[in-house]
């Protein structure tokens, strides 16, 4: 059997894992990067999750009434299609040109320290590195069920090529993927009903922006049913019945929005000495070192917040450690923002208002509809009046720690307000500010003009 040794073995073609091997290849380092799946060069994100995702989100957006809904979504998943290909194949070569770089194709599985088997159906391989990064990601959650193994019950993967369009969907689960999926077929036209465990959407935003989040679905078509939890699938000729604590609801397709869990079954992790915690996912330190000597574990597989800039910021860790001081960590992360791509957009960075006082912090706290803030036309103009904008801000000091923004663009502004609040920009300066005409941001004039000066 071939053995290759290497100065850095990268287990997973993520984020973090192809920027590391380009990066550390560039630098003359000899690199090892093993895939398990020629349909996931470049990751999660560009193959499943996120590019894929938003363009269907911005294709539903595009059809009209009059459009033919099952022509429509198959168009959208050729065009989705078109897209991830180009992708995957830049990737590709953004490695294949690095000349210190190996490119493996094969499943990977620990034999000891630092060395794994890699398989390709007979064919095997031995690589251990100097240094191991493990970029593997997670996969969609099935929970155990009567049923859930039947073709009609998808998970967020799956149910981006269902063919033809289901004419009726039931979303089990009421988090972020599940409501980005609610709103995006019931745009292409399905007839959607999420089931929502929690007694109201977004248990963990504030009721305003809740109700606010529930308002722009339901004008989207979909049905909400709070406080229910999937119980069993039971198949039959025409689709399929989803059995929940109250009841039975028939429908041609369900999707599972039930979680995500890590993608380590196959390496076989605890022969090299690597922990993982209780659901799996690898233990790493501030440094995002495991257990075992020489190894990181990068992205979403190592339990942190699953987005693929949190998965960038990862790698500059490790390649701080490889080839500078070695100080970074991932305690220095500051008002990281997050966005979840309902139609408007909805984009959160801080605290909420709920957390501050819980936190007993002294703040002031200024919201308005999105409809209603006149300073603000773009809305009106690409005609997306949904949503709000809230900021809360420290009443001593001026200074923003939490915003909220359910608006058209609301993705962009919230780095802006991430930035002010890493800064210490104070939140008058955002309302004094000469923003550009018309755009989002003047939002900003008018809703923090409430503020006290």
């Amino acid at each position: 059997m071939k053995h290759i040794e290497t100065d850095v073995l990268v287990i997973g073609w993520g984020k973090a894992g192809k920027s590391l091997a380009r990066t550390l290849g560039s630098l003359g380092h000899s690199v090892v990067m093993v895939e398990a799946s020629d349909q996931m060069y470049g990751g999660t994100c560009i193959n499943v999750a996120c590019v894929p995702t938003k363009a269907l989100v911005h294709q539903a957006e595009l059809r009209r009434t009059a459009d033919s809904a099952a022509t429509w979504f198959r168009s959208a998943v050729h065009t989705r299609d078109s897209l991830t290909a180009k992708l995957r194949a830049r990737n590709h070569a953004m490695l294949a040109e690095v000349d210190a770089v190996t490119l493996v194709d094969g499943s990977a599985r620990f034999v000891g320290p630092r060395e794994v088997e890699v398989s390709a159906g007979e064919d095997r391989l031995r690589v251990s590195g100097r240094t191991v990064v493990i970029n593997t990601g997670t996969v969609p959650a099935r929970p155990d069920l009567p049923g859930v193994e039947s073709p009609r019950v998808h998970d967020s993967t799956t149910l981006q090529h269902v063919d033809p369009l289901p004419r009726s969907l039931v979303v089990v689960g009421g988090g972020f993927i599940g409501l980005e999926f609610a709103g995006m077929f019931a745009r292409f036209g399905s007839k959607v009903t999420l089931l929502n465990s929690a007694d109201r959407l977004l248990p963990r935003e504030d009721d305003d922006v809740a109700h606010a989040v529930a308002a722009a679905l339901a004008d989207a078509g979909v049905e909400v049913r709070n406080g229910v939890r999937a119980t069993g699938f039971l198949e039959h000729g025409s689709g399929v019945s989803v059995q929940y604590d109250g009841g039975l609801l028939d429908a041609e397709a369900v999707l599972l929005a039930t979680g995500r869990r890590p993608s380590t079954e196959a390496l076989e992790l605890a022969v090299a000495g690597i922990a993982v915690d209780e659901r799996g996912f690898i233990v790493v330190d501030e440094q995002l070192r495991t257990s075992a000597e020489g190894v990181f574990a990068v992205g979403d597989v190592n339990g942190g917040p699953q987005f693929t800039y949190i998965s960038y910021d990862d790698h500059r860790i490790v390649l701080d450690q490889l080839v500078a001081g070695g100080t970074r960590r991932t305690t220095d992360r500051v008002a990281v923002p997050t966005t979840t791509f309902l139609t408007p957009p909805l984009s959160r960075v801080g605290l909420s208002e709920t957390q501050a006082r819980e936190q007993g912090l002294d703040v002031h706290v200024v919201a308005k509809a999105v409809a209603d803030i006149a300073a603000m036309p773009r809305p009106k103009i690409v005609g997306e009046t949904h949503g709000l904008i809230k900021f809360v801000i420290d009443a001593s000091t001026g200074l923003i720690i939490g915003a909220t923004l359910f608006c058209i663009d609301s993705q962009e502004l919230i780095n802006l307000v991430a930035l002010a609040i890493r800064a210490g920009v104070p939140a008058a300066n955002l309302c004094d500010g000469i923003w550009t005409h018309p755009s989002s941001t003047e939002a900003f004039n008018e809703v923090l003009a409430a503020l006290p000066r």
